[in-house]
């Protein structure tokens, strides 16, 4: 048995200091001193050893357990330290290379329209105001001189959060009018931009979810031509000098008389295109005089003070600045198409 330990033992701390990495080690561990190890197989003959033998025997493979599980220990810090060397060194970072340049991002180019249509507005000495999205159909409906029976307040145009058609996403900036109307002094010259919902059907120039700009003029001896003048100044500051629009008769229950406004196709200079659907005009916004009802309901008074308000989309707005063809390149976020702007 004594020569058995010693072999172990010598077996034993060689093994372990060929060991290439803590697994190989820990393998050798088991082997060696685990349960079912060799150590542990001697030991289990112990009992075969006369009453004079064991004594002896049993201090010799403690001592070998002892060396085996020093030189363990020490062949497991050694190992460590190496793998730590390898480590450091694989993830050492050289201060003198050069940095990698970080990539900047810029404003979205609806966002860029956005900015510029504020800058515009402010300069004529209108007010930014913000509203809700979620909104009460009395405001986006009732308070706007749209009935009941307004097709645009069908389940098929709407997105509703309650069965009894009160509140929903507000499906145009238009409320605004009746808040500002509501809470602003006279006379009133704001503008709303913001998100809008309807159940549009995705093409080239509609979406489900859009943004408008609402604007609205209250005072004294508001007439149809300041709107006309007021609009067509927008449009050159946008797009420049020269730029020609349309108004065509429209009707919306919030104004009286109302009208749409188009610009010519940036696409097609108005010969026709997929773009503008062979028209060769693309539709801007929608405008007119504040119907007297909708001032009534305020609580204006519609002998003293009219108005005039208008919506204009956005994302079309951005479309002619930036003469894009499809309207679905603005929402699919294609870094390539954006770092254009």
């Amino acid at each position: 048995m004594k020569e058995q330990l010693a072999k172990i033992k010598a077996d034993a701390l060689s093994a372990f200091e060929r060991a290439s990495d803590a697994a190989a080690l820990d393998a050798l561990r088991v082997k060696y001193l685990g349960k079912k190890g060799e150590l542990t197989g001697v030991l289990k003959m112990m009992g075969k050893l006369s009453p004079e033998e064991r004594p002896v025997m049993g201090q010799l493979a403690n001592d070998v357990r002892a060396a085996l599980e020093g030189a363990l220990d020490a062949c497991s810090e050694k190992l460590e330290a190496a793998a730590l060397e390898l480590r450091l060194k694989s993830e050492a970072v050289d201060v003198t290379i050069p940095g990698k340049p970080v990539s900047l991002g810029h404003r979205h180019p609806m966002y860029i329209a956005l900015d510029e249509i504020k800058d515009i507005f402010i300069g004529m000495g209108f007010e930014v105001l913000e509203g809700p999205e979620v909104e009460l159909a009395v405001y986006n409906f009732d308070k706007l001189n749209a009935g009941e029976n307004h097709p645009s307040r069908d389940w098929s145009d709407t997105f509703y959060f309650d069965t009894n058609s009160r509140v929903m996403l507000r499906s145009q900036t238009s409320p605004m009018q009746v808040r500002a109307m509501e809470t602003r002094p006279l006379p009133i010259r704001v503008i709303a931009p913001g998100r809008v919902y309807r159940k549009d059907e995705v093409d080239a120039t509609h979406s489900p979810m859009f943004h408008q700009v609402e604007g609205l003029v209250i005072d004294k001896g508001v007439t149809m031509a300041d709107l006309k003048g007021t609009l067509n100044t927008v449009v050159e500051q946008l797009y420049g000098a020269g730029t020609k629009t349309r108004f065509r008769p429209h009707h919306f229950p919030f104004t009286e008389p109302s009208c749409e406004m188009d610009v010519q196709c940036h696409k097609c200079g108005g010969v026709g295109c997929p773009t503008c659907k062979g028209e060769g005009w693309i539709e801007l916004l929608g405008a007119g005089m504040v119907h007297p009802r909708v001032l009534e309901m305020a609580g204006i008074d519609s002998e003293v003070y009219t108005g005039w308000a208008f919506g204009i989309g956005l994302e079309r707005t951005a479309l002619r600045r930036f003469k894009i063809a499809d309207m679905r390149l603005i929402f699919e976020n294609d870094v390539r198409f954006l770092e254009q702007f």
